[in-house]
């Protein structure tokens, strides 16, 4: 454990950094200037197709150019995506994972709107200047042109990670499986980088070509880094191993985690690790989990409920067993508050997150609530916990614990107001499935609570 002087600091410190102007940057500073650099690039790409296009004269023509600014679009597109979940640690700080994971998925979308719009429009726009019908002009392309291969190969395998990451299809699959199937992504982008420069007529041997080889290089390193090395070289400082796994209710453990110089890592109350134990069966994936206590120099927390597989193995971990842990991230922190009054909303295991906040957001008496939902009283967890936090801080506890008949439905506006007064000038910091957060969000912005002020982070991308 950590001495009582080098708690206090700490927490001294962040508390420091989560009241205004303590040293955290103003809300969304780094998301806007994100999308502007994101905005910037495709400027840039779209004044290197400008350059290179003297005339359009004729519907082939215009066939052709709309492939080409599309494919410039989409070869730009590429690394973007994948820069934006290289675990950035300024951007899983200041924007978040479930925010930057929701920007991808729309990027994608779009990515595979451009690749389409590319093939369709160059093939047709080709076939119409050669006079041969479309098939005919797809096939000679394909079979012809230098590096089309590949890229026909490429194409295939990006409109198949469009299809498995499509909602419908997402819900059905693990993470697991979701996971080893996007990696294919990769692939797919490597396929079509030299059939962009082979045939890609814009980017020249000027400096578009010198912009296109800094991007997908550049992209190449911050991966590498990032995703790679800066893990390695963080497992080989810390060492993290398995101290204890302690029951914490029906199918919940918390797993606490020991090493070396954990203060360096970081890590803030309401973050995440992504955790790989050396363990039959677990080395080769890596799961999001929360703090379930504020981080300390001495152990990290993690209190998990057995979902099935990676999380339902994680019970019976062996003391000793090595941990190689990524983090930390996430931006459901107190970075984001905005207002004294701090309400805590969860649902289930989504008190995990909401624990560590509840112990360490900084508030005098009276200015923070946690109401947490559950079905069953065994469901409940931290309990005991919870009451000393309360009582030790002034902060208001209530636990809604049945059916909502009895004790309300806390995704009602009324509930909502009648449980919290003064709702509306609260911060709100919610965790639980996901259907309970669409709804609390709903909720909370019926009763009068701006958006900008509701916080939430979801593992489901």
């Amino acid at each position: 454990m950590a001495t009582a002087t080098q708690q206090r600091g700490t927490q001294a410190r962040r508390a420091h950094a989560s009241r205004p102007g303590g040293g955290a940057l103003p809300v969304d500073t780094v998301a806007r200037a994100a999308l502007a650099a994101i905005a910037f690039g495709a400027l840039i790409v779209i004044g290197i197709w400008w350059k290179n296009t003297l005339g359009i004269v004729g519907t082939d023509q215009w066939l052709t150019n709309a492939g080409r600014i599309t494919g410039l679009l989409a070869g730009y597109a590429a690394p973007v995506l994948l820069l934006l979940m290289a675990r950035i640690p300024l951007l899983e700080r200041e924007i978040g994972s479930d925010r930057l994971a929701r920007w991808h998925a729309m990027g994608g979308r779009y990515m595979v709107g451009l690749v389409t719009a590319h093939v369709l429009s160059v093939i047709w726009g080709y076939s119409m200047t050669d006079h041969i019908n479309v098939v005919g002009e797809g096939v000679t392309m394909v079979l012809t042109f230098p590096d089309m291969v590949k890229a026909a190969i490429g194409t295939v395998l990006l409109f198949a990670t469009g299809i498995f990451s499509a909602r419908a299809a997402r819900r059905k699959l693990s993470y697991d499986t979701w996971y080893y199937l996007h990696l294919a992504t990769y692939l797919a982008i490597a396929l079509g980088f030299e059939h962009q420069l082979t045939n890609g007529a814009d980017l020249g041997s000027g400096i578009g070509r010198l912009f296109w080889y800094a991007l997908y290089v550049g992209t190449a390193g911050v991966l590498g880094w990032f995703r790679l090395l800066r893990p390695y070289l963080q497992d080989r400082r810390h060492q993290l191993r398995v101290a204890e796994v302690r029951p914490e209710g029906a199918g919940t453990v918390s797993l606490f985690l020991t090493g070396r110089y954990l203060d360096e890592l970081g890590a803030e109350a309401g973050q995440f690790f992504r955790l790989q134990f050396l363990a039959p069966g677990l080395r080769f994936a890596a799961n999001p989990y929360s703090l379930s206590a504020p981080p300390t120099a001495e152990y990290l927390r993690f209190t998990i409920k057995d979902l099935g597989g990676h999380s339902a193995a994680v019970a019976h971990l062996k003391p000793g067993t090595k941990v190689r842990a990524e983090g930390p991230y996430g931006a459901f922190t107190a970075r984001r508050r905005r207002s004294r009054q701090v309400l805590l909303l969860a649902a289930g295991v989504g008190i995990t997150p909401l624990r560590a906040l509840f112990e360490t957001l900084p508030a005098r008496p009276g200015e923070l609530t946690l109401l947490y939902r559950a079905s069953r009283e065994e469901d409940v967890l931290f309990h005991r916990e919870l009451v000393a936090i309360a009582q030790s801080r002034g902060a208001r506890l209530q636990f809604l614990v049945g059916p909502r008949s009895e004790v309300g439905d806390p995704l009602e506006p009324s509930t909502l107001n009648r449980l919290v007064p003064g709702l509306a000038r609260h911060d709100v910091f919610l965790c639980g499935p996901d259907p309970m957060m669409e709804s609390a969000v709903a909720a909370l912005t019926a009763a009068g609570v701006p958006r900008r002020n509701i916080h939430h982070e979801s593992f489901s991308f």
